[in-house]
């Protein structure tokens, strides 16, 4: 067992008095028989009213509402974890999906299809020849050798790139510029993972990692595969690993955009700055 002190610091400056309106906070990792949250503490400045409930993804959610106007908003999230994932490989893979392709038990499709399926306007033009330089059609392989393949692939073929601008880069965008951030990289995973007919989903979390030039932070991304027999499992095609016990998992989802760490709006002239700081130390 691994504890962990996270510590993730939200700073907002607003140009002039605002009114905030109602705050969604996705901060508190996902408690498992491989995670247990040993104390949280939250605090919100100016003071908030907080409601907390489960998301359709079962993701811990809390909504902060306000009262007054302010021209500074600080949120301040710091968790200490028991973290269990010591052997992310001790799993066995059912024997009709150990080698690819397979096909889901119809009643694990029914649940697993929303993950299977290519977003609209997704561009996937380039996937099918890029996936050829890593799995050439018809080759013998097995399932969980292929993702990876897949995972260290993206690793050592594209870049990676800090990006502190919003949103994420499409399967194409990566591709064509060879470059991406965690998100990217997660994102194109996926896309790869559902045009081979397996159900992926996007996790944004936590990774404590060493300092280093090549560190390239605290908060992380990665996706996740359903492996019949295993499970969700998690790859990390930024680092080119297989999720363990570094990887601290705040909230899934069908889609990388719907699970920001903060989401929130306010009333009141335009102006913001943003100051983020987050540290995973091992204790």
């Amino acid at each position: 067992m691994q504890r962990y002190k996270i510590l993730h610091r939200t700073y907002y400056n607003f140009s002039a008095p605002v009114r905030l309106e109602a705050h969604v906070l996705r901060m508190r990792p996902r408690e498992s028989h491989e995670l247990r949250i040993e104390s949280s503490r939250l605090n919100i400045t100016p003071t908030a009213t907080l409601r907390w409930h489960r998301d359709v993804e079962n993701n811990s959610v809390a909504t902060a509402t306000f009262n007054s106007q302010t021209s500074q908003l600080l949120i301040e999230n710091e968790v200490i974890i028991q973290q269990y994932n010591q052997a992310p490989l001790d799993f066995l893979v059912a024997g009709y999906a150990t080698d690819y392709p397979f096909t889901y038990m119809h009643e694990d499709w029914m649940v697993l299809s929303p993950y299977m399926a290519i977003p609209g306007q997704t561009d996937i033009s380039q996937l099918p020849e890029w996936l050829d330089n890593i799995w050439p059609v018809g080759e013998k392989i097995q399932t969980f050798a292929l993702l990876q393949r897949l995972c260290i692939h993206i690793q050592q073929t594209l870049s990676y790139q800090l990006r502190e601008e919003p949103g994420v880069q499409s399967p194409a965008e990566t591709l064509s510029r060879g470059t991406g951030s965690c998100r990217d990289f997660a994102s194109l995973f996926m896309a790869a993972a559902r045009h081979l007919g397996l159900a992926a989903r996007f996790v944004s979390g936590y990774l404590h990692a060493e300092a280093s030039s090549a560190n390239y932070g605290s908060t992380h991304a990665w996706a996740e595969v359903y492996l019949p027999g295993a499970g969700w499992t998690g790859f990390d095609p930024t680092g080119g690993v297989l999720a363990g016990s570094s990887h601290i998992a705040v909230a899934v989802a069908r889609l990388p955009e719907l699970v920001p760490p903060v989401a929130g709006s306010f009333v009141g002239p335009p102006g913001v700055s943003l100051d983020v700081g987050v540290w995973v130390s091992a204790l």
